[in-house]
């Protein structure tokens, strides 16, 4: 994970480049929370007089320059050796946010971004940049100066796993801006997120020939390539897939329970076990160790069905010597407290020990759904996972902290303004952060800790790829098998404009990164293959047909309780969501 920023200003604008020094200052800040470990800041100006010729420094003439600023912070999870960013080489520059898990082969010792900069170098026409970032899979936001034909690319992997922002120059605020996060609202900018769709380049080049304004002739300058409409050889990670729109036969009969995989089911869950285990693996592999015995990967834990099969996963691949952290928030609201709202019933009996000595006023305050249900799900971890240690940490967030950061997560949202954004990212943002409890075991007290994991499993994207939410039940009920088949079209075309880039800039504002084994796109493309009735079978009840191959799958495992979870908001889960009254979550912030 890294922090990048890049800026592009005409010299001869006085006002605006004082302003944008200001802005500049602000975001280089901003990113660096993201990488802590190294920061670096490379400047080149480009006179607009063709005969002048460019510098890695502004020049301090009196001709009229393009001057470009590159900034990166890193976040070292990658390679043997130190890197730091920006990437340079012969007026080539690179800003690299992202992780290549797949498509170039990166040996453990290698630097991710320094290999691709290798590659990216060599390389001359916008079609061969194109083809070069379709050939590789995982979460990345980038911006690529091509000195020998002065194109300053810029993109983001197709599915949007990495924040990326824009700011497109305008009369007041005449520079073009790139940043992986805002610093909230602002009079020197408007941040929009690019689509994931093409990739996008300024041709500089014609800039200077043609001596343009920046302002008013910025889209002759701004060129794109779609993804999917020029001819390619590199495909398999270029787009998102359509979902594969064969209708079930007539005769397909109900599965009876989730104990016996029905015959038409064997393979396909064989299949979906065998790709999600190699893209948790390529997930959880040569993680670097900060300090010995500390875990250095922990995993965003509801206890429900997504979570816990990325857990258990994980444990395949990592020794047994390395203990993995749960991180479980769970919110003080009062207006769920006083009113019970809990989800959890007040008679609900102690199922064993464990409760009966958590009973106390804290615990109680605490008592969320995840809380419950992660709890449970630990232990059954605990059951197949002999010899591991997982620290279920209790992330419990006070009612008075919660309101004090609420100013600070509302900056890293910055496009995303709704109250839904804002109660999801107060999760994710106190989750990430890892500052909680953890208990030894039932006959001992809670424990202060903080987990310092830098790799975060998050499980999103199950219930888009697998038909886990109410709306396709829903559609089925008034469309049938049709109905669902368009939903999770229109779930899959979605995920790049949903959730991911706020949940990054939320994230890694701890100097730590989020990382979806259900979105790699290799399992994407094989989910996006089979058809319907392979992955849900909306005619059974909520804990069965949603999502079913993911729940035999989870059967298969041994993950029996895991495997019948029910699908639950994670902001209701957690009892972030509307904590001071009933406001629906498309409605705007104040």
């Amino acid at each position: 994970m890294c922090g990048i920023f890049v800026s592009a200003c005409i010299s001869s604008d006085k006002s605006s480049c004082a302003q944008l020094e200001e802005i500049q200052a602000v975001l280089k800040d901003q990113n660096a929370q993201r990488g802590p470990d190294a920061q670096n800041t490379v400047n080149f100006s480009i006179p607009l007089d063709k005969s002048a010729k460019e510098t890695l420094l502004v020049s301090g003439s009196k001709e009229r320059e393009l001057v470009l600023q590159f900034y990166g912070s890193e976040l070292r999870l990658r390679g043997s050796r130190q890197v730091i960013q920006p990437h340079l080489r012969d007026g080539d520059i690179l800003c690299w946010n992202g992780e290549i898990f797949d498509g170039l082969q990166i040996e453990a010792d290698e630097n991710d971004g320094s290999k691709l900069f290798d590659m990216l170098c060599s390389l001359e026409t916008p079609q061969q940049i194109l083809d070069a970032l379709s050939s590789i899979e995982g979460p990345y936001a980038m911006a690529f100066f091509h000195n020998r034909s002065k194109h300053l690319y810029f993109a983001q992997d197709p599915l949007g796993r990495r924040s990326l922002l824009i700011h497109l120059p305008r009369s007041k605020s005449p520079y073009f801006l790139l940043s992986s996060v805002s610093a909230g609202t602002h009079p020197g900018y408007v941040f929009e997120e690019p689509s994931t769709s093409s990739i996008f380049y300024l041709d500089i080049g014609s800039w200077r020939v043609q001596k343009y304004d920046i302002v008013d002739d910025f889209n002759r300058v701004l060129k794109s390539l779609p993804r999917g409409l020029t001819p390619t050889t590199a495909t398999e990670f270029k787009i998102i897939p359509n979902v594969n729109r064969t209708l079930p036969p007539d005769d397909i009969t109900l599965a009876a329970s989730l104990d016996i995989v029905p015959e038409y089911l064997r393979s396909s869950t064989d299949e979906f076990i065998k790709q999600l285990d190699r893209s948790v693996k390529l997930r959880v592999q040569n993680i670097p160790q900060l300090a010995s015995g500390k875990p250095k990967l922990a995993v965003l834990f509801s206890g429900g069905i997504d979570s816990t099969i990325i857990t258990y996963l994980a444990h395949r691949h990592l020794p047994l010597s390395e203990p993995i952290d749960l991180l479980n928030v769970a919110f003080e609201n009062p207006r769920k407290i006083k009113g019970n709202v809990t989800g959890v019933s007040r008679k609900r009996p102690a199922k064993d020990k464990t409760l009966e000595v958590l009973h106390n006023d804290d615990f109680k305050r605490y008592k969320v759904p995840d809380r419950m249900t992660g709890m449970d799900e630990v232990e059954e971890l605990r059951r197949l996972c002999p010899g591991r240690i997982w620290n279920f940490v209790e992330v419990n967030v006070p009612y008075e902290v919660c309101q004090s950061a609420r100013a600070t997560v509302e900056a890293l949202m910055v496009p995303g303004r709704t109250v839904m954004d804002l109660s999801l990212a107060l999760a994710l943002y106190f989750a990430s952060r890892g500052q909680g409890q953890i208990r030894k075991s039932s006959d001992f007290g809670p424990t202060p800790y903080t987990s310092e994991a830098r790799v975060l499993l998050n499980g999103l994207g199950s219930d888009e790829l697998l038909g886990g939410y109410g709306r396709h039940r829903t559609a089925f009920e008034t469309g049938q098998w049709l109905a669902v088949i368009n939903e999770l079209q229109l779930e899959l075309d979605r995920i790049p404009t949903r959730n991911l880039g706020r949940d990054d800039r939320v994230i890694s504002s701890h100097g730590k990164e989020t990382r979806h084994p259900f979105l790699s796109l290799s399992l994407v493309s094989f989910l996006a293959s089979l058809p319907i009735h392979v992955k849900m079978d909306p005619r059974l009840p909520p804990g069965f047909g949603d999502k079913m191959l993911l729940r035999f799958a989870c059967r298969q495992l041994g993950l029996v309780e895991a495997s019948s979870r029910k699908k639950r908001a994670m902001q209701f889960g957690s009892h972030s969501a509307r904590m001071d009254g009933e406001r629906r979550g498309d409605v705007a912030l104040e």
